[in-house]
Parts: structure tokens; C-alpha cells; sequence
């Protein structure tokens, strides 16, 4: 009877576990014994039955023994693999204590004692709150979801006080993924907490029917008549998120043009600052990146890329990083042609100074020399690299009567546009410059003028313009459409954040470019890392301590070059004080001529008249009415921040000190000169030589002609 017993048994063993709810592999190892005891019963009963040995009958039990052991050892193995899941064991982490715990709980216990509850604390690293030890870690591991949870505790009268922000801080994940427990629910030393280490990513939450992915919504809102993108199909190339992915935007056969920025982010449903714009070689495509967390919200260090800041064979410098890695480039100057102008719009606390520092320091290096005009004084650190330094508000306006009066020397001495540069490079910085330029400035009428006419004039001469204002509205420019427009079409802009209601380019401030943009939406904070203060530390100042790129958004904003669209970027994050990198170097020096010369009296004299018109318009006017000025009043000191360049006047035999106009025998120098020299010369050539104004030689040449001593043929005077 074994046999028939044996199935009855395997067959009401094999419904009990399918009842229960067995797992596949027991009921398979059942299943296997079940059938392995019925054939043995089997052939035991006919070896019986036919009078056979009937040991033979109890050597066939040896099998069915075996099969009943191997379906024993198969379940307990099994059983024992389910009990010892991560997900279903509980243990109690101590402080600095590991037993029995897997390699992974291991880890997560000892960044919690390393940076919370310690025991050990040292003098570079404080602990959050010593004491406070995790206990019943429980690790879950589901796919692509990997969280911990536990119970924060303390000995009985003390207060948990580690938060959500210092638990992100430690295990490096966004503060929303911590979950602690609210202690109105829970003793005040004991509450729980939920860490996800790891999350799946986020499906977009659409009702049934609505657009789902990137494509759709691009299809649905951007790429319609009246979307942002009117005609575009986008194409995604990675994808993490509804809130994290990159894509080419395609126009069939036609150029996309201008993007308005701020009807792209109301189209998509984000905030501005989440969207980053990328135009290709082809006017057909635009890229795209929607971001959860800025790529630049870490920076570039200053330090790490000191040999990117000098100009590159096309005059480009390093400003910063795009949005997307590259290098953001400035161009300075345009080999074969000349100088280029930039337009830097920034308020408080945006990060201006620190580009115009950089920009001082770029120039240092590329051999550019800078005239400074600084209304409101003491605000660039970099001001020693200018070779000539207008710090405050009158002595500003004297730098840009400087800068005009460059201008007219260097057309006056060379004619053709097109000329060698020999003489250096010269930047015209003006920061602050609504300060000179806006109506209810004192020097309004003459600093328009004078900007105007710079902007103008000047790139093909060597001397660009480097213009910032606190905002991007027309009076900061003096309501003066020719200074911007200038300013955009001859080099760049850098647009950073501004206050708010104070820096739309749209309407009335519309630059072409940078459609849509607002920098007032800018914000000073990245999203989710607001300053969280949790205990205050009386020990005082820490005056070493440097901000970080996180603290803040200094520096970001949007890069502008001729003939693109306007781009997001982040200028350098100054880890060093620029000046430290210029090496002690003097500033590079301006050549020496008649404006340099007599810097400090033209200075000092005004170009316009009383009404604000008429503004002079030659070299030897310039240098007469500063003649005239500088007769009546006292000499000047020069405004050199290194004291280079000062150019002593013409010296007596013997050391004395040159005699004024009428005193001194300038005509035996004159004929002296032509006489050594054989070539005919201009009356600039002369004085240049001699290191004598024009305005003082020309007279003293038509006093030798009337004596017949020098002769004159077309502009060139040489010896009788």
C-alpha cells in the first residue's frame, strides 16, 4: 500500500502549500518528492506481488528517503534567503556599532555617526547634534527606490535638533526627499525619519487625454501658430525627468529667428531662469534644456582658467561658462579692424564689479591700455591696472574728456582707418555710467556728447567702449538711442540680474536678441538653497571665510554677441582677487602724445558750451581751450594710479626747468631740428619731437617764415 499512499500524501501536501499561498519553488520541490515517493511505493508493491526479494522492496525506499531530504533542505534554504531581505530585517545601529548589519547599512550608519551624532568631533568638523544616533535602521531596495528609515534618538530631556537640510547635506539629496516626523506627534528625543536615497523618476501628471511627454507639450503649446516656436518640432535627446532634458527644436526649411524666452517658459509651465537656450550652426535648429538644478550654480574658479584671459588670435577673452560647458567668450578687439565695444547691464549685487574687474585683468594681459572713469569713487578693486584713473564723479567726467581727446589725436595723426596699431589698444571703462550719462546729472549734455561721439568713432581708432549701468532703461544712457545701438552693434552685451520692474528688454527697452528676457526674474537665490540658519555661533566673525558659487547667483545672467541670440551664462567666480594675478606688472601705459601729454588740463576742460551743444571738434581746439584753461589755474596733479607716464617738459641746459610760452627759445629748437634732419615734417611731427604742444609751434613756424629762416609747401615745413 505505499504506493497509493504516498501519492495520496504528496497530493494533499501539494494543496496545503498552493493554499497557503507557497512560493514556486517549494511547490516545484514538492511536486518533484511527491513523484518521486509515488513511483518508489509503486515498484516496492509489484516486487511484493510477484514473490520477488523483498529486500529489493525496502532498497527502492532509499530513493523516496533521498527525495523527502532534498525537498527538507530546499525549503529551508529558501525560507532562510526570504527571512534575510534587507527589506524585511531590523536591527539597532548603536552609535558606532555594526553588527548586523549588511555592507550597505554600514555605510549609511557611519555617514550619520561621521556627521551627526558622532562620538568623535573635531576642530575643522562640527558635528550637527553629538549624541543623537539613528536606531532601527531598516534599509528597502525596490528597483530603481532605495530608502532607509529609522528613529532619531537622545537620552530622556533632550531635544532632536537635526533637520532636513542637514540630513540632504550628508547623504548628498535634495531636502525634499528627507521625511521627518512631526514632534508635536512624537516624544522630543525620538522621531522618526525617512531617508530616499534614490527615487524613480517623476512621469509627468497629466489628465487622461492632455499631453503627456516633452513632445506632446511642445506639439500642444509651443509649436502651434500661437505658441512661442510657431512651426518647430522637437526632437529629445535625453530625458530624466519632466523637469531635467535637452532637445533640438527643428523648423522645416525656414530659420527660427528671435525666441521669446518668457512666452517659452509660460508655454512649458516653468520659470524662466529653468530654461536655457542654445542656437546651433543652422538657423533652422535651436536647442533646448529645461533643468531642475542649474549646471551653473557651482561655477567656474577664476584661479582654474587664468591662461583663457588673454585675448585669442580673434580678440575674444574668457568671460565665464555657458549654461551648456562651453566657454563664454568677449570679443575685445577685431584683428584688421580695430576695437570692439561691450554693453554691461547689472544692479546690486549681481556680480558687475566682479566682471569689470575681470575685464580690467583681461586687459592687462592682452596689452590693452584703460582709461577708467569711475563716478561713484572706490568701488573697483582692479583700478591700479588703468593707466589712467578717474575716481569720482568730476574726475570721471575728466576720463571721458581724456578718452575724446585720444580720439581726436589718433585721427589727427592717422588718416586712414586702416592703420597698423602701433600705438596699443585703449578700453574706455565707465562704470556706473547713469551717474554721468542720466538727465539729473551735472555733466549730462557733455558726457552724451562725448559717449556719442566715442561710440561712434573710436572702434576704427584702437579704443573700444566698455559701458555699465545699472539697468537697461534709456535714461541710464542719457535717453539716447545712438549710445545703445552703438554699443550693441559694435561688440556685445552682458545682461545680468536687475531690480525688479527695472530690467525688461522688451518694448521700449527692446534689444534685438534678447527678446523676451527680464532680468529682474533673475533670482538672487538659487531655487531650494535659501540660507537656513539653525543655531547661531557666537565666536565670532569668521573674516577668512570666501563665499561659495551656492551662496548666491552673482554673475548669472545672459551673454549677447553680434549676430546670435542672447545666451545664459555665469561670468567667473572671482576665488582670487584679480589684481593678485596681474604679477605686480605696471599697467600697460598710453603712447605719448599731445592729448597724453596735456591730460591733466584737458581734464579739466569742458568740451561743450553753456547750452550743451557745439562740442569741439578738432585737436588744436581742443588743445588751445586747454591752454587757456590751464594758464588759469594751478597745474594738476597727474591721475595715474601707478604714477607711469609722466612726461617731463622740454629742460633748459643745465637741469632748469622749461620757462612758459614767450620765455622760452622754442625757435632755435625748431630750426635746429629741420636743419638735422633733412625731410620736411608737419607741424605735429615737430612738436612731437620736441615734446612741445602744437598750438606753442605753430606760431613760432609762421614767425620764421615771415624771417624767411623756414619754408612751407603744402603742410611741410622745412629749413631755407
Amino acid at each position: 500500500m505505499a504506493g497509493p499512499w504516498s501519492a495520496l500524501a504528496a497530493a494533499a501536501a501539494g494543496a496545503g502549500a498552493w493554499a497557503v499561498g507557497a512560493s514556486a519553488p517549494v511547490l516545484r520541490s514538492l511536486i518533484a518528492c511527491g513523484l518521486t515517493t509515488t513511483g518508489c511505493g509503486i515498484a516496492a508493491h509489484e516486487v511484493l506481488a510477484a514473490g520477488m526479494n523483498p529486500l529489493i522492496a525496502l532498497g527502492l525506499a532509499v530513493p523516496a528517503g533521498a527525495a523527502a531530504l532534498a525537498h527538507h533542505r530546499n525549503l529551508a534554504g529558501h525560507l532562510s534567503a526570504a527571512e534575510l531581505t534587507p527589506a524585511t530585517v531590523t536591527k539597532d545601529t548603536g552609535a558606532g556599532t555594526g553588527a548586523g548589519l549588511t555592507s550597505q547599512e554600514q555605510v549609511i550608519a557611519a555617514f550619520w555617526a561621521e556627521y551627526i551624532s558622532g562620538p568623535t568631533q573635531t576642530e575643522d568638523r562640527k558635528l550637527i547634534q553629538p549624541g543623537a544616533n539613528l536606531e532601527q535602521l531598516v534599509l528597502q531596495v525596490d528597483g530603481s527606490h532605495v530608502v532607509f528609515t529609522g528613529i532619531i534618538t537622545l537620552p530622556p530631556g533632550q531635544q532632536v535638533r537635526v533637520r532636513e537640510a542637514d540630513i540632504a547635506s550628508v547623504y548628498h539629496v535634495p531636502t525634499s526627499q528627507i521625511e521627518l516626523g512631526d514632534p508635536k506627534h512624537y516624544a522630543p528625543n525620538a522621531l522618526p525619519v525617512t531617508v530616499h536615497l534614490k527615487v524613480p523618476a517623476e512621469q509627468p501628471q497629466i489628465a487622461a487625454g492632455a499631453p503627456k511627454t516633452p513632445q506632446e507639450l511642445w506639439a500642444a503649446y509651443v509649436g502651434m501658430p500661437e505658441g512661442a516656436m510657431p512651426g518647430t518640432t522637437l526632437t529629445v535627446t535625453r530625458y530624466d525627468g519632466p523637469l531635467d532634458w535637452e532637445g533640438i527644436a527643428t523648423r522645416d526649411r525656414r530659420a527660427i529667428g528671435t525666441v521669446n524666452l518668457q512666452d517659452l517658459a509660460g508655454n512649458l509651465d516653468l520659470e524662466t531662469i529653468q530654461i536655457a537656450l542654445a542656437p546651433g550652426d543652422k538657423p533652422s535648429q535651436m536647442g533646448i534644456r529645461v533643468m531642475r538644478e542649474h549646471a551653473l550654480m557651482h561655477g567656474t574658479m577664476l584661479s582654474s582658467v587664468v591662461d583663457e584671459l588673454a585675448m585669442d588670435s580673434r580678440g575674444y577673452v574668457r568671460a565665464g561658462t555657458y549654461v551648456d560647458g562651453r566657454a563664454a567668450l568677449l570679443p575685445l578687439a577685431q584683428p584688421g579692424s580695430g576695437a570692439r565695444h561691450l554693453y554691461l547691464v547689472g544692479g546690486s549685487r549681481s556680480g558687475k564689479s566682479g566682471l569689470l574687474e575681470q575685464i580690467l585683468l583681461s586687459a592687462h594681459r592682452s596689452g590693452i591700455a584703460v582709461i577708467l572713469a569711475s563716478p561713484q569713487a572706490g568701488t573697483i578693486a582692479g583700478a591700479s591696472l588703468s593707466a589712467y584713473l578717474g575716481d569720482g564723479l568730476d574726475e570721471a567726467m575728466g576720463a571721458l574728456r581724456l578718452a575724446y581727446a585720444m580720439l581726436l589725436d589718433r585721427e589727427a595723426r592717422y588718416r586712414s582707418p586702416a592703420f597698423p596699431f602701433t600705438d596699443p589698444l585703449v578700453l574706455v571703462v565707465i562704470d556706473e555710467a547713469h551717474m554721468l550719462l542720466s538727465e539729473s546729472s551735472p555733466y549730462h549734455a557733455e558726457a552724451k556728447a562725448i559717449v556719442e561721439q566715442l561710440t561712434r568713432r573710436s572702434l576704427k581708432r584702437g579704443i573700444g567702449v566698455v559701458l555699465a549701468t545699472q539697468t537697461p532703461l534709456a535714461a541710464d544712457v542719457g535717453n539716447s538711442t545712438v549710445i545703445r545701438s552703438q554699443l550693441l552693434i559694435g561688440g556685445g552685451a552682458v545682461f545680468l540680474r536687475c531690480a525688479r520692474g527695472q530690467g525688461s528688454l522688451i518694448g521700449a527697452n527692446a534689444v534685438e536678441g534678447a527678446e523676451g528676457i527680464d532680468l529682474s526674474m533673475i533670482p538672487s537665490q538659487w531655487p531650494g538653497q535659501y540660507a537656513k540658519v539653525a543655531d547661531r555661533d557666537m565666536s565670532g566673525l569668521a573674516t577668512e571665510v570666501a563665499a561659495a558659487p551656492e551662496d548666491g547667483t552673482f554673475g548669472l545672467g545672459y551673454l549677447l554677441t553680434p549676430g546670435s541670440q542672447a545666451v545664459q551664462f555665469r561670468s567667473l567666480h572671482l576665488d582670487v582677487p584679480p589684481v593678485s594675478l596681474a604679477g605686480g606688472e605696471r599697467p600697460v601705459g598710453i603712447e605719448h602724445c599731445d592729448a597724453w601729454r596735456e591730460r591733466d588740463a584737458i581734464a579739466q576742460t569742458p568740451m561743450v558750451d553753456k547750452r550743451g551743444k557745439n562740442l569741439i571738434g578738432s585737436l588744436a581746439d581742443l588743445l588751445a581751450a586747454a591752454e587757456a584753461a590751464a594758464s588759469s589755474q594751478e597745474p594738476a596733479v597727474h591721475h595715474n594710479p601707478a604714477g607711469l607716464h609722466a612726461v617731463p617738459g622740454p629742460a633748459r641746459p643745465g637741469g632748469a626747468p622749461a620757462a612758459p610760452d614767450g620765455q622760452e627759445l622754442i625757435k632755435p629748437r625748431i630750426l635746429e631740428l629741420l636743419q638735422e634732419h633733412s625731410i620736411p615734417m608737419t607741424a605735429e611731427t615737430i612738436a612731437r619731437k620736441l615734446e612741445i604742444p602744437a598750438t606753442r609751434v605753430k606760431p613760432r613756424l609762421s614767425e620764421l617764415k615771415k624771417q624767411n629762416k623756414v619754408i612751407n609747401e603744402s603742410g611741410l615745413w622745412r629749413a631755407a
